[in-house]
């Protein structure tokens, strides 16, 4: 039994390696980073509130990474994976920025604050690149499956 579920950790932790080499891979675990560095300034800060955006858009980029590390989102087709990260990371982006904002103009004398602001601009600045990054990947698809021009119904094609 042990050994079956060391097969397991071992395949797990090989693909969240493997995971982890890919852009999108070191993107996902960038946001993690910064969301945990950015919820650790904001709860030594004295106005822990602002923590709640660090929190969710940890969890939503946790469940992301594994989502697309076990290649999930393949057998799982019953949501748009690509979709949904689209709509996660631009809410994140605009949600970050807007709450390092409010952070910047009341964390006088408040250095923790204040580091979970800036923190807070650089992942705004690295959710809205994770969103650049996705909407290539959409218009590549879109590129890919294009439907033939020509008459798709024949009542367009040329006359013989």
């Amino acid at each position: 039994m042990a050994d079956t579920e060391t097969v397991v950790a071992a395949g797990c932790l090989e693909k969240s390696k493997c995971y982890v080499k890919t852009r999108k891979g070191t993107i996902l675990a960038a946001e993690i980073l910064i969301s945990l560095i950015i919820l650790i300034c904001y709860a030594a800060s004295f106005n822990g509130g602002y923590s709640a955006v660090a929190i969710c858009e940890m969890v939503f980029a946790i469940i992301f990474f594994v989502v697309f590390m076990m290649e999930m989102d393949k057998t799982i087709q019953a949501v748009n994976w690509v979709w949904s990260d689209l709509f996660r990371t631009a809410i994140g982006a605009a949600l970050y920025t807007i709450t390092s904002l409010v952070c910047m103009l009341r964390g006088t004398g408040d250095d923790a604050l204040i580091a979970g602001a800036v923190f807070g601009l650089l992942a705004g600045i690295l959710f809205a690149y994770d969103v650049y990054t996705i909407i290539l990947v959409i218009k590549s698809n879109k590129q890919d499956t294009a439907a033939p021009t020509g008459g798709y119904f024949g009542c367009l094609s040329p006359r013989r």
